[in-house]
């Protein structure tokens, strides 16, 4: 009797993931992905003797699309096994029960689950050169912007915008080529049997070992994989999951960080992540326009750590030749793994195709905190004049603290800290002095930025060179 289920939406896939992530991982991709995956090995073990007659074939590549997931699923109530389900179901459609001949389900569904994962992972790299593409064009746009530089959330030195964006580059590339590693030697389980031993593909085969290693080759070359795993229970090792889930992190890190610093500086009034006309920050107070986006982000990259964490649960934990205790959590965690990351990049690229400065804000901060931005260069400066640099260090520590305590206790933007510095014998260093020092172009306090910013924006050239659609790719429009 068929039970009718209220239908509670994956959160994670309506409202964050792309289209194209979300057609990857469907009931009824996953359907069709099997099928392929057993048409496609029927097709090589006739080629290397089994026999079966020749109208079959062509029955079931006739049915591979026809997918009845209602069908299925009343399947499985009666059977209690999803995989026995999807087989009944296509024999059904095609007239036949010729598939899924010398294979355990764990042959179907950890080579097709595999699939859609370095599927999914190609779709991310795009997606994360896109990403990589928009922090070059910023990095350059904003590579003359000096700022007051902050470590600790205090201010530090003066450093520019545009190292900011390639700051966050530098560590995505680093992300991207682990990216990268990962996709290519990325390993397929392969045609193993129950117990990773292959017995009973041998069998089907007439015993011939090459055969079965041919098969395996020719599959493996058929899902476009370069590497497949040599001795496996009957799954292959959950670190491998694992290792998807840490790469995903990796390369998402400083997006999220990123994502931060663009909030913080939103709410200094010194940039915005965009704010469009007929955009709503706050239902009970109209003046705001929240860096909601950014927040999306870091809540993203903590949903992508949830599910680093289950797939972590389930590393290391297998009884023997394998079990199903790790079933559930991968449903669950792989899916959702890749729902986040690619919500977070869509989002991101909205961030930063709409990101912008306000350079008056931002010089205006820079000419309170100059005086105090300036104080390892005056340090230097004294060093210079035969200071020694602890006793130089200390006076100018001592006058800095007292100027910063009186401009917060006062609420003043006033910074005496040269004058203060003049007076003080200690250092050796003149009014004249002290003013040219302080009152230089800032971008010659910002040492190599500009440097780093150019270094950076060459290291990205043969990655965009390589993906040309990376820049003009447009993300979807976001809730």
């Amino acid at each position: 009797m068929s039970v009718s289920r209220p239908v509670i939406a994956n959160i994670l896939a309506d409202r964050y993931a792309s289209v194209p992530m979300l057609e990857i991982w469907t009931d009824e991709a996953r359907v069709i992905r099997e099928r392929h995956f057993w048409v496609n090995l029927l097709k090589q073990q006739v080629k290397l003797g089994h026999e079966i007659p020749e109208a079959a074939m062509a029955d079931y590549e006739k049915v591979l699309d026809e997918v009845n997931l209602a069908s299925i699923r009343e399947r499985e109530l009666r059977l209690g096994h999803d995989v026995m389900s999807r087989i009944e179901e296509f024999n059904t459609l095609a007239g036949h029960e010729l598939i899924h001949v010398g294979l355990t389900s764990r042959d179907v569904t950890e080579n097709t689950e595999q699939l859609a994962i370095k599927t999914s992972l190609k779709l991310m790299h795009g997606r994360i050169v896109a990403v990589l593409a928009r922090l070059d064009r910023l990095a350059g746009t904003y590579r003359d912007l000096p700022l007051a530089g902050r470590s600790h959330n205090v201010p530090a030195q003066v450093t520019t915008l545009g190292k900011r964006f390639a700051t966050a580059g530098e560590e995505l590339l680093l992300g991207i080529e682990a990216l990268e590693d990962l996709q290519f030697r990325y390993p397929l389980r392969g045609i193993k049997g129950p117990m990773g031993t292959a017995q009973d593909q041998l069998q089907v085969l007439g015993g011939d070992a090459d055969k079965v290693v041919h098969l395996e080759r020719a599959i493996a070359e058929e899902l476009g994989f370069e590497h497949t795993l040599g001795s496996v229970g009957q799954i292959y090792p959950r670190s491998l999951d694992l290792s998807v889930a840490d790469v995903l992190i990796r390369a998402l890190a400083p997006l999220a960080s990123l994502a931060t610093t663009i909030r913080l500086m939103a709410g200094n009034g010194q940039a915005t992540e965009g704010f469009k006309d007929g955009r709503v920050g706050s239902s009970a107070m109209p003046h705001k326009m929240n860096a909601s986006r950014c927040e999306r982000i870091y809540g993203l990259y903590a949903t992508l750590g949830g599910s680093h964490a289950q797939l972590a649960a389930i590393t290391g934990v297998q009884w023997y030749e394998g079990d199903v205790t790790c079933s559930v959590v991968r449903r669950v965690a792989i899916p959702n793994a890749f729902f986040a990351a690619d919500g977070l990049v869509q989002t991101m690229l909205c961030v930063l195709d709409s990101f912008g400065a306000y350079p008056a804000v931002i010089a205006r901060e820079l000419e309170t905190y100059l005086p105090f931005l300036s104080s390892s260069k005056i340090l230097m400066s004294a060093v210079a004049k035969g200071v020694g640099r602890e006793t130089a260090h200390a006076a100018i520590k001592e006058h800095a603290i007292a100027v910063a305590r009186s401009m917060r206790e006062t609420g003043s933007d006033t910074n005496d800290l040269l004058a203060r510095l003049t007076g003080d014998e200690r250092l050796s260093l003149t009014a004249s002095e002290l003013n040219a020092i302080v009152h230089a172009d800032p971008l010659s306090f910002t040492g190599l930025a500009r440097a780093q910013v150019d270094a950076f924006r060459a290291k990205v050239k043969p990655y965009l060179e390589a993906h040309p659609e990376a820049a003009i790719y447009a993300p979807e429009a976001l809730l």
